[in-house]
This record gives C-alpha cells, sequence and structure tokens, in this order.
C-alpha cells in the first residue's frame, strides 16, 4: 500500500481540536476546583467531598487524555517526517500508533464524560436535599 505525506496530515486539524477540547475541560475543572475551596463551611459538606474526590479522578483521567492526545500528535509529525524522507514503512507503522494512540485518548475521554456525568448526579442529590427540606418546611 503507498501511503503519501497527506494521508497523516489530514489528522492534523482534528488532534488539534482534540487538544483544545481538552485543554477546555482541564480549565472548567480547574474553576470547579477552586469554586469548591471556598465552600469550606457549606452546609453539604460530604456532597463537596465527593465533588473533590470525583474532580481528583477527573484530573488524573484528563492528564491521561492529554498525554496520549499528544503522543498521537508526535507520532503523526514523524510518520509525516518520515514520508517526507521517503521511509514508507517507517511512516505507516508511525501513523499506526498515532491512530492507537488517538483511540486511547478518545476512550480515556469517554470515561472522563461518563465520571462528570457522577459528578453533575451529585449536585442534583444536593438541590433534590433543597426540595425536600422546603417541601417540609
Amino acid at each position: 500500500m503507498e501511503m503519501t505525506i497527506t494521508t497523516p496530515s489530514l489528522l492534523f486539524p482534528a488532534i488539534s481540536l482534540l487538544m483544545l477540547a481538552y485543554t477546555n475541560r482541564f480549565v472548567t475543572l480547574a474553576n470547579v476546583i477552586r469554586q469548591l475551596s471556598n465552600l469550606e463551611n457549606a452546609p453539604s459538606r460530604d456532597i463537596v467531598i465527593r465533588q473533590i474526590d470525583n474532580l481528583r479522578i477527573r484530573m488524573t483521567v484528563i492528564r491521561f487524555m492529554q498525554a496520549f492526545g499528544v503522543l498521537s500528535f508526535v507520532f503523526c509529525t514523524l510518520s509525516m517526517f518520515s514520508l517526507l524522507l521517503a521511509f514508507q514503512v517507517a511512516g505507516m507503522y508511525l501513523f499506526a500508533a498515532s491512530l492507537i494512540l488517538l483511540v486511547v485518548s478518545l476512550l480515556f475521554s469517554f470515561y472522563e464524560v461518563n465520571i462528570s456525568t457522577k459528578a453533575i448526579n451529585i449536585e442534583l442529590e444536593k438541590f433534590d436535599a433543597v426540595m425536600q427540606k422546603h417541601k417540609h418546611d
């Protein structure tokens, strides 16, 4: 199979956008953590503690998402460089490795979305508790 430099170059914009999305998730989580740190005397201390535990896990998962995304980008670049130097087989293997790393990054992203859903459910518990309190008052 003949592969040209344009094949891995098609992956460049996708990986760049993916990295931007991952960075946005990281910044959003950092802001949430800052807000939670202001809630030391929060009445729902248990919920805040559970949220913090959830956020720690999410930060770790996002770090892995970003790491595998960056590695995918690096391997894609090396693939293009290999193809440019006419190292066809090396370019193909590097591109295949880039795709595998991208899939791993996306799987971590999927896992992080599931964890963030749990965080939203924890927040909903807080609202449920407030609604139950108002219902009984």
